[in-house]
């Protein structure tokens, strides 16, 4: 590789905008570290990130310790690994050999370094002191980590998604005016530009003028933001001539505070506590910033469509389903001769079958009877004497002849020893034998 020199290596690896952490005190000592590890062929991206998460380990172990020497030594010791983290970054751009591995193993090691250097440390001071407040700081520094980088990747997710939803419906756009456009010889309009992208190439310039220097369509998803502070642009613009990014409390100062400042000035749960809420802070600030950009999305999309209605983002007629959704009269899902059956299409098919009726068996055909609210009675059954025995009295037979047993022997009905006057008994029901 030729020798390159360091402006040309900080020009080709620096990002144009970055935490203040690292560009004070991590890519000047990075980018000279890089001019010499550029030079061997082993080194490798993944390789750098491997030693980072190693060393960020060892820094873990001396944090447990626990003692003012060991927590220097720690410091220090992570210090370095994130260094080499940022190394890996910058050797993958400046030899072009950057894979999508390699950018998820960064993330994943960022992730097990934060883990167990709060573990070691917080741990180290406990079993020390066995102060409590230890554990919560533990737990915290872990959460806020976590918290921190799963928004900013959510929120990164749903800017690429608005961005995406402007794009299709201009590009609709676009292709219904190409045809007038080619038949009157007129040139293609160009694509829709978006306002961050002109402001991250031109951060001096104002938002007004690249709008109207504009080539084609300039959507600005940040509009009502920097109508309620009008004084963010002064200080984004003083902060970018350095290479410092507006948001000034971000993952990167959380963790170098807590791992290297907290140890090294002895009070971790004051800097964990401090740190906690400055970036809380800066997170709510995103927040808000995001929430005004939503609404920007939706006038842009509103103003869009006005312009000419488009079917991207509305929802299929066929779903409009249940009593909600007015205005489907036809039948999407079904067909109108399956919906009602006519008798002639299946004789042998009967929707609704007559119930059974609960009547005595005879050997008259079966009849459709209305139903009564009349009890049951057996015609069989023989007549309910007035008088009964005392309880204490014995069975007493009955004998009585069956009209229909045929000449059949007579038959014994035994009543109950202490049944109630006048109570209806279990009746019996079809011919005898069933």
């Amino acid at each position: 590789m030729a020798k390159l020199s360091l402006r040309a290596v900080q020009k080709l690896t620096c990002k144009k905008r970055d935490a203040w952490w690292t560009v004070a005190l991590v890519d000047p000592v990075a980018t000279r570290m890089l001019i010499v590890m550029a030079r061997f062929g082993f080194i490798t991206p993944n390789r750098v990130t491997w030693a980072a998460l190693f060393i960020g380990l060892g820094s873990a172990g001396f944090f447990l310790k626990g003692d003012t020497q060991s927590l220097v030594i720690g410091a220090a010791l992570y210090h370095l690994s994130f260094i080499l983290d940022c190394i890996d970054g910058k050797l993958a751009r400046l030899k072009g050999n950057g894979t999508v591995f390699g950018g998820w193993l960064d993330y994943v090691f960022d992730r097990i370094r934060v883990l167990f250097c709060a573990l070691a440390l917080m741990g180290g001071q406990y079993l020390r002191t066995e102060d409590e407040r230890f554990l919560l700081a533990a737990l915290a520094v872990v959460f806020l980590d976590m918290l921190r980088y799963v928004d900013a990747l959510q929120i990164y997710k749903m800017r690429m998604s608005m961005r995406a939803k402007i794009e299709k419906v201009t590009q609709e756009q676009r292709e219904a005016e190409l045809a007038a456009q080619a038949s009157r010889g007129e040139e293609e309009a160009p694509k829709v530009q978006f306002m961050e992208d002109l402001l991250r190439d031109h951060p001096e310039a104002e938002a007004e003028l690249l709008k109207q220097a504009g080539a084609g369509q300039v959507v600005d998803l940040h509009a009502q933001f920097r109508h309620r502070f009008p004084w963010y642009r002064r200080v984004r613009q003083a902060l970018l001539r350095s290479r410092i990014r507006p948001h000034l409390i971000s993952g990167i100062e959380f963790q170098m505070f807590i791992f290297i400042v907290g140890p090294l000035i002895g009070h971790i749960l004051m800097t964990v506590l401090v740190s906690a809420v400055l970036m809380g802070l800066f997170e709510l600030i995103i927040m808000y910033k995001f929430w005004l950009s939503t609404r920007d999305f939706t006038e842009v999309m509103a103003e869009l469509n006005a312009n000419a209605p488009s079917t991207s983002g509305t929802i299929s007629p066929h779903l409009h389903r249940g009593r909600h959704r007015r205005g489907v009269p036809e039948q999407i899902l079904a067909d109108a001769e399956l919906l009602n059956p006519q008798p002639e299409d299946d004789p042998g098919f009967h929707p609704y079958p007559q119930p059974y009726t609960d009547q005595p068996y005879t050997d008259q055909p079966y009849t459709d009877q209305p139903y009564t609210d009349q009890p049951y009675t057996d015609p069989y059954e023989p007549p309910v004497r007035d008088e009964w025995p005392p309880p204490y009295a014995q069975d007493f037979p009955q004998t009585y002849e069956r009209p229909y047993d045929d000449g059949a022997a007579t038959r014994t009905q035994i009543r109950p020893l202490y049944a109630a006057p006048h109570t209806h008994q279990p009746q019996q029901h079809g011919r005898p034998g069933e």
